[in-house]
């Protein structure tokens, strides 16, 4: 029997539905071996394809209802700089991430997008015909697997992300683009407002914000890029995919300037009722797809489903293991522990580090 096609994409944002993103891949698959760090590139959907397929099951069940393909830093000219691959090309990479994402997603009724990202060309050349053929190259290879959507992920500068956009929209499906930048603007200065005019004009449907900051930090770059959208007169639904660690310190390029940039980063990790907080903060700025990026665990995405679990109508299959708020603990042998299992407990928490000697900030490297 033919399986039935979900709804697309902007037929659920339309109808004013949640749609919940999936989390980060590289860092998570770097942590478990798979990914070398540095240049980050997604070889393992060739070489691994057990451990990408195992991470999107493991997001399906938190309750993301996108699958993106793990296709970060896929193109040729990130390829063939990282030396990581020198045997398997984009081709193989996308054509086997496309695979993966959507076998798992047809374990659901999740979409599938498939993404691009920013390039080196761009910074090297500034040249738009090659910039341009890089995107058209990777579209090309989506629309051979019938992805479902297109996201435009992890740009510094709109002018690249706009052009990833008119390429992107010229393949006949809906594209998503989200910047990499703070309230401050990209890395031209250009504001989160002029941002996201300048991206939906492009052709972009959905606009928003991913990585490099914290959840409540990008939930203000949204509301800035909400406010340019309404003074120009422009349209277009807001998502969001967030860094899962607390930077409340970075300046202009986010995470990357912290000094425990990549490898330390762990006592800097959301909470998942830190989660609970920015899924109601994005939902109350009128962002309807919210996500995770680096950072983001499963545990993460199934907190964002269990804080909008009213509006949308249902928990994840993953909250048959969770009880909601810490219910759980109930039962626990302890007093002091059954005593944790209410909602006012966690809310008020202030999680202690362990680390006596640690400050509770770092100051950034210089940009």
């Amino acid at each position: 029997m033919e399986r039935k096609k979900p709804r697309g994409i902007l037929e659920r944002l339309n109808a004013g539905e949640v749609v919940v993103g999936d989390g980060g891949y590289v860092m998570q698959l770097e942590r478990r071996g798979y990914v070398k760090a540095g240049h980050w590139t997604p070889e393992a959907a060739v070489e691994h394809p057990e451990a990408v397929r195992q991470l999107h099951r493991e997001f399906l069940r938190a309750g993301a209802n996108v699958i993106q393909t793990f296709t970060f830093y896929c193109s040729e000219d990130k390829l063939e700089i990282s030396g990581n691959v020198p045997n398997i090309t984009g081709a193989q990479i996308n054509e086997a991430a496309c695979d993966l994402a959507r076998e798992v997603a047809n374990e659901g009724e999740a979409l599938v997008a498939g993404c691009v990202s920013k390039t080196p060309c761009y910074v090297d050349t500034h040249n738009e015909t090659e910039v341009k053929a890089i995107f058209k190259k990777q579209m090309d290879d989506f629309l051979k697997k019938e992805i479902d959507f297109f996201i435009a992920e992890f740009f510094e500068h709109v002018e690249e992300a706009a052009w990833a956009v008119e390429v992107l929209k010229t393949g006949g499906k809906p594209v998503g683009a989200t910047l990499c930048i703070s309230p401050e603007g990209d890395m031209h200065g250009v504001p989160p407002g002029e941002c996201a005019v300048r991206l939906v004009r492009a052709g972009a449907d959905i606009v928003g914000i991913n990585c490099h900051l914290d959840p409540l930090t990008c939930v203000r770059t949204v509301k800035l890029m909400k406010a340019g959208l309404e003074k120009a007169g422009l349209k277009a639904h807001l998502m969001i995919q967030p860094l899962g660690f607390h930077t409340p310190e970075c300046n202009h390029s986010g995470y990357l300037t912290l000094p425990e940039f990549p490898f330390a980063l762990e006592t800097r990790a959301m909470t998942r009722w830190d989660v609970h907080q920015y899924a109601r903060e994005a939902y109350n700025a009128g962002i309807r797809y919210i996500g995770g990026c680096c950072g983001f665990e499963a545990y993460h995405i199934r907190a964002i489903a269990e804080e909008l679990a009213a509006e949308r109508g249902f928990l994840p299959p993953a909250s048959e293991k969770h009880g909601l708020w810490g219910a759980a603990l109930e039962m626990h042998t302890k007093p002091w522990v059954r005593a944790r299992s209410r909602r006012e407990y966690w809310e008020k928490l202030l999680p202690a580090s362990g680390r006596p000697k640690c400050p509770s900030m770092a100051t950034p490297a210089d940009e």
